[in-house]
């Protein structure tokens, strides 16, 4: 996270991480105010065992862009709300030059980060594969649920 103040939206990729049982980690790094200490993390992530980095931030946004440009490994980004409706972190984090992908998510988007992370460790880990295809069942299985609650109620018109 670019700062504290991120917490209560990266909570949701920590929790979504903690229930597929993805180890992880969280800091609080800034791409301007500590860039040395972002850029070394990045640099040594693989080394660590890390597969995927995400990243969050709001206003100028280039956490995730100092990772990327530090790191072979995947970096999500997840743009922060924090001013201009969070346009101006969203533009930041997916604006990268040529050869520095970040993928990005949806301004506040910290479960489909979680989410992205998953399936790009799923690729390499069955047992991970498995538990996502459970949970796109289980969500088709509530889509079809509340479509007959829908057709139960329209036949009661």
């Amino acid at each position: 996270m670019g700062s504290d103040s991120d917490y209560e939206v990266v909570k949701a990729a920590f929790a979504e991480l903690k229930r597929y049982g993805v180890p992880f980690e969280g800091h609080i790094m800034s791409a301007h105010r500590t860039p040395e200490k972002a850029a070394a993390f990045a640099k040594s992530a693989r080394d660590n065992g890390f597969g995927v980095i995400i990243c969050a931030a709001g206003m100028a946004a280039h956490l995730a862009g100092v990772f990327a440009g530090n790191t072979t490994l995947p970096v999500i980004g997840i743009p922060i709300r924090s001013s201009f409706d969070g346009l101006d972190a969203l533009l930041a984090t997916v604006q990268m030059p040529s050869g520095v992908p970040v993928a990005t998510v949806a301004v506040n988007g910290a479960k489909n980060a979680a989410v992205l992370a998953i399936q790009m460790l799923a690729l390499s880990d069955d047992a991970l594969a498995e538990k996502l295809a459970a949970e796109k069942a289980a969500m088709e299985d509530g889509i079809a649920a509340k479509e007959q609650a829908l057709q139960d109620k329209l036949a009661q018109i």
